[in-house]
C-alpha cells in the first residue's frame, strides 16, 4: 500500500495496552496497532512483495533448523518501573523458548502481548513506513535488549544485521545497536552464530 502509517501521540495516562485495544475495536477493518516511543501507530497493510520476501526469510530459518522462528505475535517491552515502554509486532522473530505457563500468564495479564524477553532475534521488512523500522523500532529493540535485529530496508535497498544493543542511560530513545553488518539487497547477509546466512535475493524484484 502507498498509504502512510497512522500515528497518534499518547497524551493521556491510559495504559497503552488499553489504548490500542480501543483503536482495534473502533476500526472497521482488522488492524494490529503498535505503541512505540509514546506514539500509537497503525501500520499500513504490507504489499505482496513484502509478504513474499518475509515468507522466504522465515523458510530460510526453518530450513536451518530453527523451529522457534515465527510471526504474528505481539510483544511488550517495559520500563524498569513496570510501565509499558513499547508494544510491537515484528514481521518475523526467533524466540528463546516456546511460551511457558508464566509467559501465558503474562499474556493474559497484558492484553494479549507476550514479554519481549522471549525474543532472541527480531526482523522487519520495510513498507511505506520505513522510517519507523529504521528509527523508533531500531531504538526500541535496542532498548529492550533484543540481541539481534535483522532489517530489510527496501527503501535504501540494503539489508542489515544489527547486534550489540546499548542503552546508555535511562532514556530508551537514546538506545542503539553498536554493530551494523550491512549488505546490498541481493547479497548474502551474515548473521551471528548459530543463525544462517540469509539470502536477500528474493527482495530484488521490489
Amino acid at each position: 500500500m502507498s498509504a502512510e502509517p497512522i500515528m497518534e501521540p499518547v497524551m493521556t495516562p491510559m495504559d497503552p495496552i488499553d489504548l490500542l485495544s480501543a483503536i482495534e475495536e473502533a476500526s472497521p477493518m482488522p488492524i494490529r496497532p503498535e505503541y512505540i516511543e509514546g506514539v500509537a501507530i497503525v501500520p499500513p497493510f504490507p504489499d505482496d512483495d513484502h509478504n513474499d520476501g518475509t515468507g522466504e526469510l522465515y523458510y530460510q530459518f526453518r530450513a536451518a533448523g530453527f523451529r522457534l522462528v515465527g510471526f504474528g505475535n505481539g510483544y511488550r517491552a517495559a520500563h524498569p518501573d513496570g510501565r509499558t515502554m513499547a508494544l510491537v509486532g515484528p514481521d518475523f522473530y526467533v524466540r528463546r523458548r516456546r511460551p511457558t505457563d508464566l509467559d501465558q500468564a503474562y499474556l493474559a495479564a497484558h492484553g494479549g502481548w507476550y514479554p519481549i524477553d522471549m525474543l532472541a532475534l527480531v526482523g522487519e521488512v520495510t513498507s511505506t513506513n520505513h522510517k519507523t523500522d529504521t528509527g523508533p523500532k531500531f531504538r526500541t529493540y535496542a532498548a529492550a535488549g533484543v540481541p539481534v535485529y535483522v532489517l530489510i530496508d527496501r527503501h535504501s535497498k540494503t539489508a542489515h544485521c544489527y547486534t550489540d544493543p546499548i542503552l546508555p542511560g535511562d532514556d530508551p530513545t537514546e538506545a542503539y545497536y553498536d554493530t551494523d553488518t550491512k549488505v546490498t539487497l541481493g547479497d548474502p547477509l551474515t548473521l551471528p552464530a548459530p543463525y544462517p546466512t540469509l539470502d536477500t535475493a528474493p527482495f530484488l524484484g521490489d
